[in-house]
């Protein structure tokens, strides 16, 4: 299965989200689309009316940015799995290099994340990724892999069937630079017999998400273990991303 995540981030007025959501309803046609997942991951205000704005149209899921691992409580200005489920939400972003570096989130912290959007039948993307003196210091494949190994650790088999994995690498995330077709599939291919080893699963969805548009999409989209990109800049023109969305579908 192949998935296009479109994370707008802290981007768009109400009134902007909506417009672009309307061109991307109006040219991602069942006939486009083809057999490619496609996600949007509006700002939190939006999540609502963009739900409301796609009960018709079956060809583009919704994502929320976060959510805390509490289902409800004493946490001012939080959002949980649980509100985001009765909201008509599909996925979560969840993990984000934005929300560690920001946010001091932890890889624990992820995990229990994680586990609780399962709980509530929510599909967490989950992203890991190096630093660039991880990647120069030759240790980013284990760095990645320990932060993966560890946002998952408290799923069963079973559980992980549900789970989409993002790899962004953090020097290429808002500084248009983009990791080589080669080092992405080095890395793909590391984290899929990571996990067919330790979780017995080879099958799960593994994303790019490092500055990914249609200029390098080609070379990006045709490596062996990719299934998709999670995508930042150009996921707030409709043009870039239905260009994607046909890049993704004919790889």
């Amino acid at each position: 299965m192949k998935f296009l995540v479109g994370n707008w981030k802290m981007n768009t007025t109400p009134e902007e989200g909506m417009a672009l959501l309307e061109e991307l309803s109006q040219g991602l046609t069942k006939e486009v689309v083809g057999d490619v997942r496609v996600v949007v991951a509006p700002p939190s205000l939006h999540l609502i009316p963009v739900a409301d704005a796609l009960l018709e149209n079956s060809q583009i899921e919704i994502a929320a940015q976060n959510c805390h691992y509490e289902d409800f409580g004493a946490y001012t200005g939080e959002i949980s799995a649980q509100m985001l489920l009765h909201s008509e939400v599909d996925a979560v972003i969840l993990g984000h290099s934005e929300r560690r570096q920001y946010f001091s989130e932890t890889d624990d912290f992820v995990a229990l994340k994680v586990k609780n959007a399962i709980k509530n039948h929510l599909i967490p993307i989950v992203c890991v990724g190096e630093k660039l003196e991880q990647r120069n210091t030759g240790t980013f494949l284990e760095d990645t892999w320990s932060q993966l190994s560890i946002a998952l650790s408290d799923l069963s088999k079973d559980e992980l069937e549900d789970v989409i994995i993002a790899y962004e690498p953090i020097w290429a995330i808002g500084t248009g630079e983009v990791a080589s077709p080669e080092q992405v599939q080095q890395m793909h291919s590391f984290l899929r017999r990571k996990l067919k080893e330790n979780m017995g699963r080879d099958d799960m969805p593994i994303l790019y998400g490092g500055s990914c548009k249609p200029s390098n999409a080609d070379e990006i989209f045709s490596q062996n273990d990719v299934d998709g990109g999670l995508i930042g800049g150009a996921s707030l023109n409709a043009e870039d991303f239905m260009l994607l969305v046909e890049k993704l579908k004919n790889s």
